[in-house]
């Protein structure tokens, strides 16, 4: 052991065969499938999709290499494109795709790189989405069919994915909407009709207005001509009911019409609070405040003269 040559032959020995050990071990993880290849031909797929065997795994070093693909699912991103539908009108489209590698080999074979397969991915999207949408319109895109659309557009991608050793899971439109300068025309169409719209209704609501107004003012006009000729008509039947009571009283006693024709007179001439009358006592217009029959005073039966008539309620001056 105290060689110098021997020593340093085991130290070369130790080092390669930790180089050896190094250079053949290599881990599969829990999200990794991998292709063993032998000189550029696989010899190998450790832990492909559907199995569960991650771990540390060994190859030949120098002659054998590794190729790492991920499990996980992907994510593929499209450019917004724009798409004519079947009742012509552009639409901008927004997509994206997942999609996993579920067979290795044909993925290497086929493609080689995640790069290369999203070119390809992204051709083969863009293709459907113009094929399927457009067989459809554009309600259908928006609104009522979206979902079996995207659905149609999936199947359509996954067989041509098919040959490239991957499967689309979810494929999505994330935004479907007009052009920017179609999108101005379509609004400005849109408010032109609301506004076309709404004045018809104001239209029709003041045309309906004008009738009820009119039919109102006739019926106002209407009732109110009735209730003045019914009311003129009770008001002269009043007056006639009156008048013949009044008739019948007076008729009935002379005397007491006079009385009556005497008090109105008083009422009439002695309004207000400042009134004066310049009148002869003896005057026939006060015969009733001198005697509650009516009888003049001897005076007056003498014959003087008095400048009121009997029952008028003249005076000679009145002053206020």
């Amino acid at each position: 052991m105290n060689n110098p040559a021997l020593r340093t032959g085991l130290i070369v020995a130790t080092a390669a065969v930790a180089i050896g050990l190094y250079a053949s071990a290599f881990t599969v993880g829990q999200m990794q499938q991998a292709l063993v290849l032998q000189l550029g031909r696989v010899r190998d797929v450790l832990n492909p999709t559907g199995q569960n065997k991650p771990g540390l795994y060994f190859k030949v070093p120098f002659v054998d290499s590794v190729v790492l693909f991920d499990k996980r699912v992907l994510d593929l991103d499209l450019p917004v494109q724009t798409l004519l539908t079947a009742d012509r009108q552009n639409l901008e489209v927004d997509a994206f795709a997942r999609y996993r590698i579920v067979d290795p080999l044909k993925f290497y074979q086929s493609v080689g790189t995640i790069a290369l397969a999203n070119q390809r991915l992204a051709s083969f999207t863009n293709s459907a989405l113009r094929n399927v949408l457009a067989r459809s319109s554009r309600d259908a895109i928006v609104r009522t069919d979206r979902a079996d659309l995207m659905n149609q557009i999936q199947e359509d991608v996954n067989r041509q994915a098919k040959g490239l050793g991957v499967e689309i899971v979810d494929l999505r439109m994330t935004r479907v909407d007009l052009p920017a300068k179609n999108s101005q025309a379509v609004y400005d169409r849109m408010t032109s009709e609301r506004k076309k719209e709404a004045t018809d209704i104001r239209a029709n609501g003041d045309q309906a207005a004008t009738l009820i107004r009119a039919k109102a003012d006739r019926d106002v006009t209407v009732i109110l001509a009735e209730a003045n000729q019914k009311a003129e008509e009770m008001r002269g039947q009043g007056d006639a009911d009156r008048n013949r009571i009044l008739a019948e009283a007076f008729g009935a006693d002379a005397g007491f019409f006079a009385f009556y024709r005497s008090m109105q007179a008083y009422e009439q001439a002695l309004k207000g609070q400042d009134t004066r009358l310049v009148v002869s006592p003896n005057s026939d217009f006060f015969r009733y405040f001198g005697d509650p029959q009516g009888r003049k005073p001897d005076s007056a039966r003498s014959g003087s003269p008095e400048p009121a008539a009997a029952g008028a309620g003249a005076t000679t001056g009145a002053v206020r």
